[in-house]
């Protein structure tokens, strides 16, 4: 297996049953399924890139007026040398900016869940980022009907543990490398997403690679014009007692020749809201595959899982 072949997307209220098996057989097999038909509006998929675009283009110092040494990286801005893979020591080459959910001004998430910063240099960015954010969400919801449909849940088993998750947008940009990169440090390290599902638009250069379990070679991954790369993440493996994978990813340097492009890509991190416990499905445990995880909550793996990968620093 070399690619991955699109799967479509039926329209809103379509029989989505043949989806929903491809999907979970994809998911089930790689963990991973390249989505056509998604239905994003792509006037407001250009102007989030251009936003994107934008802001990575002002000075550095205005940039880090948006970065908070204590947010662990989940809302504003995100410098260079903050985030690595877990278990990996080089840094990733890579600077990014995360877009939280909107929340109603007395709603009790916000002690977990804080506001966005606003950019005012760049005039579009706020609407832009908040309108992706809301495409992304509301399809991320449709999609997890077919993943509860697949798994024998009833098909709105989602809706009230994501209506209000802690989903976070993120902008991300790898530099052009002029020089060779540090010994060991790629765009991305291999690791594995911590949320419940990602939706990934194809980035304008190559590099995404994916290995499923049980296989050694990595795969490269691509999502063709019009179409999205999904992907299980950590949480819906544990919900799953591993019976969907989590699978391992990286972004590997640009061959030579592309070395001198930058590569900008904008994943939407799917979570579950702050509270809600994730316990693997009985349906998913059984003598043969007995249960792998203990009980935790989203915030608690989220919160455990920021400091395995340097964001979210120990107090002294």
């Amino acid at each position: 297996m070399d690619t991955l072949k699109p799967i479509s997307l039926p329209a809103p209220g379509a029989d989505d049953t043949d989806f929903t098996k491809a999907l979970m057989a994809s998911f089930m097999e790689t963990g991973f399924a390249v989505i056509a038909n998604h239905g994003l509006d792509q006037t407001k998929i250009d102007e989030a890139y251009q936003a994107s675009r934008d802001f990575f283009a002002l000075p550095a110092e205005t940039k880090q007026t948006y970065f908070d040494p204590n947010g662990a990286g989940q809302r504003g801005y995100t410098p260079f040398g903050q985030e690595n893979a877990k278990g990996v020591a080089a840094m990733d080459l890579k600077e990014f900016w995360h877009t939280g959910r909107e929340l109603p001004e007395d709603h009790p998430y916000r002690e977990t869940m804080p506001d966005t910063p606003s950019v005012p240099e760049v005039p579009d960015f706020d609407a832009a980022t908040n309108g992706i954010f809301k495409e992304f969400d509301a399809l991320g919801h449709r999609l997890l009907q077919s993943v509860a449909t697949g798994l024998g849940l009833e098909r709105d088993w989602f809706v009230d543990k994501v209506q209000y998750g802690n989903s976070i947008l993120r902008l991300l940009h790898y530099p052009a490398q002029k020089e060779p990169p540090p010994e060991g440090s790629v765009r991305a390290a291999a690791h594995e997403d911590i949320n419940v599902i990602t939706l990934l638009l194809g980035a304008d250069e190559a590099g995404l690679q994916v290995r499923p379990r049980g296989v050694e070679d990595w795969i490269s991954v691509s999502a063709p014009p019009g179409t999205m790369v999904i992907n299980v993440g950590d949480m819906l493996q544990r919900l799953t007692n591993g019976v969907l994978q989590s699978t391992s990813h990286r972004v590997v340097n640009p061959s030579p020749e592309r070395s001198k492009f930058g590569r900008y890509s904008m994943p939407f991190f799917l979570h579950f809201e702050p509270d809600v416990e994730i316990r693997a499905l009985p349906s998913c445990v059984s003598d043969e595959n007995p249960e792998k995880f203990r009980p935790i909550t989203a915030n608690e793996y989220l919160m455990e899982r920021l400091r395995e990968i340097g964001l979210l620093k120990e107090k002294a």
